[in-house]
């Protein structure tokens, strides 16, 4: 049997593989709100053969967007975008629906990524973001705003707030997003984090307020729902954040309850230095893994079923996420249960796709016409 297509549960969440569609940001709200790309985009990728698609970074403030087609759930107009693009899903496809919140912090205000991606100044349509020090992400940008005791309470309960929303929706798990170079991450990395409050300092200092958030948001959404985290492993620079630091966070995560930790990196300063190639963060699930006991899932350029399988396998990771992958294949699921011998789930409209060699891919399906 392949490991790739075994069951697994975080929390009280049954999935029928080890496959996520990892979040992807669409640059295509209007005040955060979603549309008819995002209905298109997420009822496609619903039906990839992955047992859990996760909505892309969706922010718990307007001022915490990374550009201003980012996502949201910070108003009434957001949630209710939402309902007949997740009614749809329901109605089609039986893969989980996972939800990444997020706050940019220092990297918000951005142009979207085909307009430059850079920061947009405020008396250009952009405002001014917030961090946790006044530190830009870039040398020659405009400093954020130092978040002060009201600013961080804001924030924690933005957090709260967009959990809410998400369970109201039926959202099947929530990932926080603690990587990337965006706000909790920036907390964490001693690159953005130049506190000299009981926030900054001391890797428990500048763990503090990433704690804070995961607990009011656990405290927030069902028990029986999981809540899971992306962080980035290492900052790939001299001096920062690393794996070392990453392992005694999701130690900290662990006592809390967390249910797995999505192991990315990178991201919070240009100067990074990444030796990209395939599975190149793998290491870092596997690490986490090892070292703290916890699911974790595996991204970064990992494309090819065989080494999704290799992956899960030998026990580098508990689950893959996939993102350009699945872009590029929004069948890759398929192909991969076809490669690996598994089955997937696919609405009966597509039952007669299947290869004339694979008659069990779809499972036990009936197709007849006169």
């Amino acid at each position: 049997m392949s490991a790739l297509f075994a069951p697994i549960e975080l929390r009280g969440l049954k999935l029928k593989n080890r496959i996520m569609v990892s979040p992807m940001c669409q640059y295509s709200a209007e005040d955060g709100v979603a549309n008819d790309w995002h209905f298109t985009h997420i009822n496609n990728l619903a039906l990839s053969g992955a047992s859990i698609f996760c909505i892309e970074a969706t922010h718990v403030e307007a001022i915490g967007r990374i550009t201003p087609g980012c996502l949201g759930l910070y108003s009434d107009a957001c949630e209710a975008a939402l309902v007949p693009i997740l009614a749809s899903v329901r109605k089609h496809s039986t893969a989980a629906v996972a939800m990444q919140i997020a706050h940019a912090g220092r990297k918000a205000s951005s142009a979207k990524p085909w307009d430059g991606g850079q920061l947009i100044p405020a008396d250009k349509g952009g405002w001014r973001p917030v961090a946790p020090s006044a530190v830009p992400h870039k040398e020659e940008e405009a400093a954020p705003i130092a978040l002060d005791a009201a600013g961080l309470k804001r924030i924690r309960d933005a957090f709260v707030d967009s959990t809410r929303r998400a369970a109201r929706l039926g959202i099947d798990a929530i990932e926080l997003h603690g990587a990337h170079g965006y706000l909790m991450h920036q907390f964490l990395s001693p690159i953005s984090n130049h506190r000299t409050d009981e926030y900054g300092g001391s890797l428990q200092n500048r763990m503090r307020y990433p704690l804070e958030i995961f607990d009011a948001v656990r405290a927030a959404f069902p028990h029986d729902k999981p809540v899971g985290i992306r962080v980035s492993s290492t900052d790939w620079i001299e001096g920062g954040w690393d794996l070392a630091q990453t392992i005694a966070f999701c130690k900290e995560l662990k006592k809390r309850g967390v249910d797995w930790i999505d192991a990315s990196s990178g991201g919070v300063s240009p100067k990074q230095k990444i030796p990209l190639g395939p599975g190149y963060q793998v290491q870092f699930a596997e690490a986490i893994r090892r070292e703290v006991g916890v699911t974790t899932f595996a991204v970064g350029l990992i494309t090819e079923p065989k080494h999704a399988e290799e992956i899960v396998s030998t026990g580098k990771a508990d689950m893959v996420a996939l993102a350009r992958g699945m872009l590029y294949d929004p069948r890759w699921g398929w192909h991969a249960a076809a490669e690996l011998g598994g089955t997937v789930d696919a609405p009966p409209q597509y039952w007669r796709s299947q290869p004339s060699t694979q008659k069990a891919l779809f499972g036990q399906t009936t197709f007849g016409a006169r």
